[in-house]
């Protein structure tokens, strides 16, 4: 029987109270369960989306395992007075996965990142030459870049699913991998399906993850904001987040349990 994990929410979004080994553990039963499940990844930017626009509610709370990818949610887990064990990342996660997966004859498809360009072979492939490397016997039965129109879906469900993949890692970025395994969630035919943002592009080598002291200190937005400037929009939803959760626990809404 599949271990029930405790519920935590945190804005609305209906985080699971997990350590990095208990969400590890879960998930290998759910790659060993009938039909599909799927994990979505949250970080800070992504609950503040959901805020922004409730009707990403649904699609983030219909998965079966929602770990927090992003200090930022733990820190509000403890403003809320409800704190979440530790930070789990998605791609520390998805490690564990595909080693899981080597061991155990399980079959990976890789959707997502960017396609062929001149000589350079799409991410994806990359990647998965990368990961074969790291990860010798793991049976990686087809890859897919991420861009595409809405009427190319059903092939795209077609070719992952005639793979015979067990695990799918959807990669094409927050709120959209999310709402395209929620809205396809009954086409699938996959054990497991993961969102997991720009994974296949650090496994390519293409981007870069934050040094081990940057991850220690809890300081990756930071390091990925040195890297791309660009980024500093996106990255002022991270305050906007901790203070607006704060003004949300000052003003009595969370004992209303509202979102």
């Amino acid at each position: 029987m599949s271990q029930v994990t405790v519920k935590t929410d945190i804005r609305g979004v209906l985080f699971d109270n997990v350590t990095m080994d208990e969400a590890a553990a879960k998930t290998a039963e759910l790659i060993n369960s009938e039909g599909l499940d799927y994990i979505f990844t949250p970080n800070s930017e992504i609950v503040q989306a959901c805020i922004d626009d409730p009707s990403l509610y649904d699609a983030v709370n219909s998965a079966s395992l929602i770990i927090p990818d992003g200090i930022g949610v733990v820190y509000a887990s403890k403003i809320l007075k409800r704190p979440l064990k530790e930070k789990v990342a998605g791609f520390d996660l998805s490690k564990r996965v595909l080693d899981y997966a080597a061991k155990n004859g399980k079959k990976v498809f890789f959707f997502g990142s960017s396609p062929a360009k001149d000589d350079v072979p799409a991410v994806c492939d990359i990647a998965a030459e990368k990961i074969r490397e790291i990860y010798p016997g793991i049976n990686i039965c087809g890859t897919r870049h991420g861009y595409f129109s809405r009427e190319d879906t059903d092939n795209i469900i077609e070719e992952i699913n005639s793979s015979g993949a067990d695990i799918l890692f959807v990669c094409l970025g927050a709120p959209k991998q999310e709402k395209w395994i929620y809205e396809n969630r009954e086409k699938l035919k996959v054990s497991l399906a993961m969102g997991l943002g720009g994974s296949l592009d650090v496994y390519a080598g293409t981007v870069k993850r934050a040094p081990g002291i940057f991850i220690k200190l809890n300081l990756e937005w930071f390091y990925r904001l040195i890297k791309q400037p660009s980024r500093i929009g996106r990255m002022m939803n991270l305050p906007r987040f901790l203070f607006g959760t704060i003004f949300f626990k000052l003003s009595g809404k969370d004992k209303k349990n509202t979102k």
